[in-house]
């Protein structure tokens, strides 16, 4: 019977470089390491105040060979390596990529802004399609959108879903006024434009919808049912960040515990003082 080995574990050497590097970007930006170190991954924010998770895949001859990334991208870009090169300038190239999409982002802001989108729900950031519904047409009319996340104001790709003579209908101004779409214009605009009629808003949020908003740190939007929870057991995110333009909702029990895991973070008396996972902007919580 053949026996397998386990990889042996990086050389000592290699974790001191690894943990300077990681040094260099800053501690409170890592999410998670690997043991062996063959994955870090940092929270990185874009200029909208967006917040990314970049997971750099290292290779066993790091930093010889260049290593990977995965993120929730449409679109990954290729990362430039030398021999000199540092984690740092991995997260660089990953910040310049992320201005890129800023545009495409916008474009999707807009759509689910404006248009009644029923597909998908809590859209990722890497989904370039969305499934609309033309309810002035029929509750069973949909258009499906497929963007182009490098050039988002271009005419997008789309199919009708539908009933024949409607599809048809439509269909049919699609390739009359495809011509007027214009990149100077907001994408609803344009859409309703080319398809030659007024496109329903998105239905009113409900206060329960409101109830439903997941932690932004442990992505649930309710705690387990657990005794050592105590008060907290089951319950809904009860702290939303100040920041107007992030709003960003959690669990009082997952901000208090990520706090305690970065070094920056303050304590007086009771409450701990740090900054938003997301915006970074200062949050208090009590203990």
């Amino acid at each position: 019977m053949q026996k397998f080995q386990e990889p042996s574990p990086p050389p000592p050497s290699l974790y001191s470089k690894i943990y300077s590097e990681i040094e260099e970007i800053g501690w409170e930006h890592l999410i998670h390491s690997e043991d062996d170190l063959s994955s870090v991954s940092f929270r990185v924010l874009d200029e909208k105040g967006r917040a990314h998770q970049l997971e750099i895949l290292l290779p066993r001859n790091y930093p010889e060979c260049s290593p990977s990334i995965a993120a929730d991208l449409p679109y990954v870009a290729k990362i430039h390596w030398s021999r000199t090169s540092r984690l740092k300038d991995v997260v660089h190239q990953f910040r310049e990529h992320l201005k890129k999409l800023q545009q495409f982002w916008s474009t999707m802001d807009d759509i689910d802004k404006t248009l009644w989108v029923v597909d998908p729900k809590q859209p990722p950031l890497a989904a370039s399609y969305r499934r609309v519904v033309l309810g002035c047409l029929g509750d069973d009319c949909c258009l499906l959108l497929n963007i182009n996340a490098r050039k988002p104001n271009s005419l997008p790709e789309c199919r009708f879903l539908g009933p024949d003579g409607t599809v048809d209908l439509l269909v049919k101004n699609w390739r009359k006024n495809c011509r007027k779409w214009t990149s100077d214009k907001a994408f609803h605009e344009n859409l309703a434009t080319i398809l030659e009629t007024q496109l329903p808003q998105p239905p009113a949020a409900s206060a329960e919808d409101d109830d439903q908003l997941d932690c932004g740190i442990c992505y649930a939007k309710h705690l387990p049912v657990a005794d050592e929870l105590g008060a907290s057991s089951g319950c809904a995110p009860d702290y939303t960040c100040e920041n107007a333009s992030c709003s960003k909702a959690f669990h009082t029990v997952c901000l208090r515990d990520w706090l305690r895991t970065i070094t920056t973070t303050r304590q007086s008396f009771d409450v701990l003082f740090g900054n938003c996972p997301y915006c970074s902007e200062p949050v208090a919580v009590k203990f």
